[in-house]
């Protein structure tokens, strides 16, 4: 049975094979997603009775509440921000207001949302490595998996794909990744090298972004709001 995440994850995938500066697929969709839930909320969503009643509840997280505010509809926002401060001051009163006011601050509407997109995409990905040998093909041809994305790409396997093939699914992942890391881990030494009055004549080669790559290797860079 096919799953409605299949074109998403083939885009990022694909995107990502077509163009190795892109960094991590899983990446790819995560901020692809993130962009539209955004939209989402200071557009369509935003005088739903349904979604503004769990707005309410969980509020955003910092970096959300910094990316709406950078977009052009700071009325949505101010909306938003209204009925959700009426229902904080009504969680803040009373017995049990601590408990209350500790799970609005602890919770992101977008953040559960994307959560929820991401783990199907996730699902997706394992599934289509399962029935799509081409998908196979796309998974080696990735530059990189993040850290983060590369622990949870392997536990999702592990639970979605056959124990036949999921030895050949580890492989092919693991491959990717120790690929990249052998050659990001050269670039960083080069780059520390180049500090060295020694070296001043050698050229730079792919070393002069090398700390910044590691670090979105490390990360994902999921922080970034550009």
């Amino acid at each position: 049975m096919e799953k409605i995440y299949t074109i998403p994850v083939n885009e990022a995938f694909d995107a990502c094979a077509e163009d190795h500066e892109k960094g991590c697929p899983f990446c790819e969709m995560f901020r692809k997603v993130q962009e539209n839930e955004l939209d989402l909320i200071l557009g369509a969503s935003m005088m739903e009775p349904d979604i503004r009643i769990k707005t309410n509840e969980q509020g955003f997280c910092d970096k959300h509440f910094s990316m709406m505010l950078k977009r052009k509809n700071r009325l949505g926002l101010a909306l938003m921000l209204e009925s959700h401060l009426a229902h904080v001051a009504k969680e803040s009163r009373g017995f049990g207001a601590m408990k209350k006011i500790d799970k609005i601050n602890h919770s992101c509407y977008i953040c559960s949302r994307i959560d929820y997109h991401i783990d199907r995409m996730f699902e997706t990905a394992a599934w289509l490595f399962e029935t799509d040998r081409a998908f196979e093909d796309k998974m080696r041809n990735q530059p990189y998996f993040c850290m983060n994305h590369y622990h949870k790409f392997l536990e999702v396997g592990k639970n979605e794909i056959s124990r036949k093939k999921y030895s050949d699914f580890e492989r092919i992942v693991t491959k990717v990744n120790e690929t990249y890391l052998s050659e990001l881990s050269s670039d960083v030494s080069w780059f520390c090298k180049k500090f060295d009055y020694r070296y001043d004549d050698e050229p730079w080669g792919n070393a002069k972004n090398a700390p910044e790559r590691a670090i979105k290797f490390l990360t994902g860079s999921l922080t970034e709001t550009d």
